[in-house]
């Protein structure tokens, strides 16, 4: 399986990140963060802003992980159904979670506004597009659950999904005004500027090589520094490696790819999309896509790189927008989605002192910017509680036989599509 980000249109478009230095020496600091993601980033800015010294500790660059390779959708909520996050923790706790990540749209672009992030910020909306009778059934459920807590959400029939997607394979879509799109790699480094500019002490190519306790407090190891601080903060999602290795085994790790096409005509352009919304569907291997602010459609599905899920995006893309009669790639990258048995965030305080979250299962930017704020609040003695839950989670058994079974099985739906499309 390919990581790379070598050919990603992310890193090819996104303004400069900061320049940081590797970790030398030692630095003593309230509160560390290990990982320059979304979540350890927003709470890097914020735990700044209310005058806690902060350091960030990240092993390869900002932006390196999930937050610098997603789709860069800006939703609102979480992947269950709202009735299901009741279920999954309890309605009060659900409704507390729910009110927290629907208004995440809102903090991320706020956030963009206020520290000028360059990242081609899009607020137009998403459309969860439906296909099926079980997708039409989902996206049924979904619009009456939300509108029951006062999402301002619009079930659109095939008529109107079809011409708001640009394709006639969609027999509904769900459109939620309050999202929109990004560039997540630029969003990422301008968070990064942001909490430079608020105080924090930032280093990047510097991998924890171990955390042990020290006195009123931690130390973590690099290979030429360390931080000594009151409290940690695991903030590496999917990217699990280093020093923080064991966090791994409480998420399957889901690789998910996309590919970029050259810029699109001014007639492509006018049917593919007019609006300029995100768009996923609500397939069991799910695909999702997107235009960029140069116009080119940004197609993503479940999957590593390599010649069968680039075969089957060109077909798939062929089969949704026939005005594309031609499909060229200009780029394609990998990046890696931490989905946890429940699909929801969590937070766990390990020791005394040591947190770690992870878990977003594919729903970073809003949920991530929001929770790594609240943990500033929380850290900070500014907030009793998290609105994620705060469960100390178990590992997953049999995680390398779950994380083959999503990948064979979309590489063999993979398969499967092409040669349906050949009979």
């Amino acid at each position: 399986m390919s990581d790379k980000i070598c050919n990603s249109l992310w890193r090819a478009s996104s303004p400069a990140a900061p320049v940081l230095a590797p970790l030398e020496g030692r630095v003593d600091v309230e509160v560390v963060i290990v990982g320059a993601g979304f979540t350890g980033l927003s709470a890097a800015l914020h735990l700044a802003k209310f005058g806690i010294s902060v350091a960030v500790i990240e092993a390869q660059e900002v932006g390196f992980g999930g937050s610098g390779r997603n789709v860069g959708l800006a939703n609102a909520g979480v992947w269950l159904e709202p009735d299901q996050l009741d279920n999954a923790i309890g309605t009060e706790a659900g409704s507390i979670m729910y009110k927290a990540l629907a208004a995440a749209p809102e903090f991320v672009y706020g956030l963009i506004k206020e520290y000028d992030i360059q990242c081609e910020p899009v607020r137009n909306g998403t459309l969860h597009a439906g296909v099926g009778k079980s997708g039409l059934a989902q996206l049924q459920r979904r619009c009456e659950q939300m509108q029951k807590r006062g999402a301002p959400v619009q079930l659109l029939d095939a008529a109107e999904a079809q011409v708001r997607i640009g394709s006639s394979k969609f027999n509904s879509a769900l459109f939620d005004p309050r999202a929109g799109t990004i560039q997540p790699l630029a969003y990422a480094r301008g968070l990064a500027h942001a909490a430079l500019k608020e105080g924090a002490k930032l280093f990047d190519q510097s991998p924890v090589s171990k955390i042990e306790p020290a006195d009123n407090g931690w130390v973590l190891h690099t290979e030429k520094g360390q931080v000594h601080a009151e409290k940690v903060m695991l903030a590496t999602n999917a990217y699990s490696e280093f020093g923080v290795k064991e966090q791994a085994r409480k998420f399957v790790p889901i690789f998910y790819s996309q590919l970029a096409t050259k810029p699109l005509s001014e007639a492509q352009l006018a049917s593919i999309l007019p609006n300029k919304e995100g768009v996923w569907d609500t397939c069991t291997v799910m695909s999702s896509f997107r235009l960029d602010q140069q116009g080119r459609l940004v197609f993503g599905g479940m999957g590593g790189e390599g010649s069968v899920l680039s075969n089957w995006a060109t077909q798939r893309v062929t089969e949704l927008f026939p005005i594309l009669s031609k499909v060229q790639w200009d780029y394609c990258w990998t990046g890696k989605i931490a989905y946890s048995e429940d699909h929801l965030p969590h937070c766990q305080q390990l020791e005394k002192g040591l947190f770690s979250v992870a878990g977003y299962s594919g729903r970073g930017i809003g949920p991530g910017t929001v929770v790594g704020a609240e943990l500033a609040e929380w850290l900070s003695g500014r907030r009793e509680s998290l609105s994620i839950p705060t469960t100390v989670l178990r590992d997953i058994s049999f995680r390398e036989l779950k994380r083959l079974f999503y990948e064979v099985g979309a590489h063999t739906y993979h398969i499967g599509q092409q040669s349906h499309a050949l009979d």
